[in-house]
């Protein structure tokens, strides 16, 4: 049987019957239509909220990153120049500004850095010796032998040098002996040179003979050789300034002398070293490693009236071989290239990109600094605010980095040589960056740091520079960090908080020249006024061919002879 028979419709519609089911289906299309457009609108929507949502994530990732480096520079401003997170506890975070009492709260609950003992590092590798047992008190300092001792006895009462019980008195049986290191106020007093004339009293045809003029650095200058070099370290190694040395003279001796004196005798020297240091500079750049860093210096200009023109002092350093600083109006990379022209050794900087390309010949090697990378793992952990507890990895990051450090600690305490130091590294240093490598890759790779947040930045920063970090596995003169060069950058960092600024570009290069000299007797052991008095004298005299010679260097092997 056929099923269209078996239909309850008739197999023909009434016509009216026909016309309300097309009504119907165009009110049940226009429904769909209805539908249709809301789904679009709320697909519209759901869109506009995913935007939306990205929008706030982004924007709220810029105030975690705004609200790091604020905090990051409150703790610089208000804290202690510290690395341990308990020493930015109640009395440093109290007073800073925004910072609640939970926060403070959080950070005593938090406790110090964990120390790269034997509980974290790699069992190679020896634990690093706590501060506190690596630096313990000497103890009453001992004064030394070689200064003068002038005894002053003091008498006893006298009612303590008779006999209490008989009368008589007493006899000096011996001394109680107490040293204290006593000085000398600035006396200043006036040297009247006398040279002597001689003539033949029987032969009036032979003229008169005079002694010869004395060797001094500055044979114009109303002031002696030791005032001058007095006035030098007080400005370059104590940072006073010459115009409170000059009310000084005003004070102590009654002197009124000009300003304008006492600079021109300060840059006289500057002048006489220049040979000097250009000697030292060739030195320099025939060793095989070098230390570079820069730092900032205000300069008065014609073209800047009321304002200071930022001026930079290059630093160039090895261990060893003195330190020189030189004198550019810019912080451009035509510097570095002009200085490393031919160089060819491994050069050891920060992350500052003017050392990255075109600097020294094809050969040179690139060495990267880890004190800079650690500094940025500790910042990450110092911006770490309530609510969130100390990240374990960028800890164990750093104690890694830690574990580095003490291998050359103990070699500097144990005095070892370049080749021991290297050996003990060989030994020590892979197992810790065999952990701490794969550790930052896992952190870049776990998307939990923003790329611009401060660990995002530390992790990055190492990363990208890991290859020259670890050029000192395989060469044994490379240091850790360019904590050498920087810290030779102080005296000029302390300068630009008393003496402010440099008069002009032309007394740039001399004030360079003063301080290579002044850092290369500091690192060399050198004492600063002996050099000085013993090289400048008759410098303006001597032969190039003799100034090498005269260098802290050369000078600190004669005294070791």
């Amino acid at each position: 049987m056929n099923p269209a028979s078996m239909s309850p419709l008739p197999a023909v519609l009434d016509p009216v019957v026909a016309a309300i089911m097309e009504q119907l289906k165009e009110q049940v299309e226009a429904k769909r239509q209805v539908i249709a457009e809301k789904d679009q609108a709320i697909s519209a929507k759901d869109q506009a909220i995913a935007k939306r949502d990205q929008a706030l994530f982004a924007a709220e990732a810029i105030i975690e990153q705004l609200k790091e480096a604020l905090r990051l520079e409150r703790i610089r401003k208000y804290g202690k120049q510290s690395e341990k997170l308990s020493d930015l506890q109640l009395e440093l975070l109290a007073g800073e500004p925004g910072v609640s009492s939970e926060e403070v709260a959080g950070e005593v609950e938090r406790g110090p850095l964990p120390d790269a003992s034997a509980s974290t590092l790699p069992d190679n590798t020896p634990a690093a010796t706590p501060s506190s047992t690596r630096h313990k008190h000497p103890g009453r300092n001992e004064l030394p032998s070689h200064l003068e001792r002038v005894e002053k006895i003091i008498a006893c009462a006298p009612e303590q040098c008779a006999c209490g019980k008989c009368g008589k008195e007493k006899k000096v049986i011996g001394y109680e002996r107490t040293e204290v290191l006593s000085m000398k106020p600035a006396e200043y007093y006036v040297t009247v040179l006398l040279r002597e004339k001689r003539a033949c009293a029987k032969c009036e045809e032979c003229g008169v003979t005079t002694a010869a003029v004395l060797a001094r650095i500055a044979p114009k200058s109303i002031f002696a050789d030791e005032t001058i070099i007095e006035f030098i370290i007080r400005k370059y190694a104590d940072s006073l300034p010459l115009f409170r040395q000059q009310a000084m003279l005003r004070r102590d001796a009654g002197m009124d002398v000009a300003l304008s004196t006492i600079n021109d005798a300060v840059l006289r020297v500057g002048e006489l070293l220049i040979p000097v240091v250009d000697g030292m500079k060739r030195d320099l750049l025939t060793g095989g490693y070098i230390q570079a860093d820069e730092t900032y210096c205000g300069v008065q200009t014609p073209d800047k009236k009321g304002e200071n023109h930022r001026a930079w002092f290059w630093q160039y350093s090895a261990p060893g071989k003195g330190v020189i600083f030189d004198f550019e109006m810019t912080r451009a990379r035509e510097v570095p290239q002009k200085f490393f022209k031919n160089y060819s050794g491994i050069l050891h900087t920060d992350g500052y990109a003017a050392y990255e390309k075109d600097v020294g010949n094809k050969d040179v090697m690139r060495a990267c600094c880890w004190a800079h990378a650690r500094r940025r793992f500790i910042d990450a952990l110092k911006v770490q605010t309530k609510g969130h507890v100390a990240d374990s990895k960028v800890e164990r990051a750093v104690a890694l980095m830690d574990g580095l450090f003490a291998i050359d600690r103990e070699a500097r305490e144990q005095n070892l040589s370049l080749e021991d130091r290297h050996a003990l590294r060989q030994e020590r240093a892979p197992a810790l960056l065999d952990e701490l490598k794969p550790l930052l890759l896992e952190m870049l790779a776990s998307r939990t740091y923003l790329k611009k947040s401060v660990a995002g930045q530390a992790i990055a920063y190492t990363l990208k520079r890991w290859q020259k970090l670890t050029h000192f596995l395989e060469h044994p003169v490379i240091e850790l960090s360019t904590n050498w060069a920087e810290n030779s950058m102080r005296p000029i960092a302390i300068g630009r908080r008393n003496w402010l600024q440099i008069g002009s570009k032309e007394a740039g290069p001399k004030i360079a020249a003063i301080f290579s000299i002044m850092e290369s007797c500091r690192k060399l052991g050198v004492p600063v006024r002996q050099y000085l008095a013993a090289v400048l004298p008759g410098l303006a005299d001597r032969s190039i061919q003799n100034l090498a010679d005269l260098t802290p260097v050369a000078y600190a092997a004669k005294m070791a002879k």
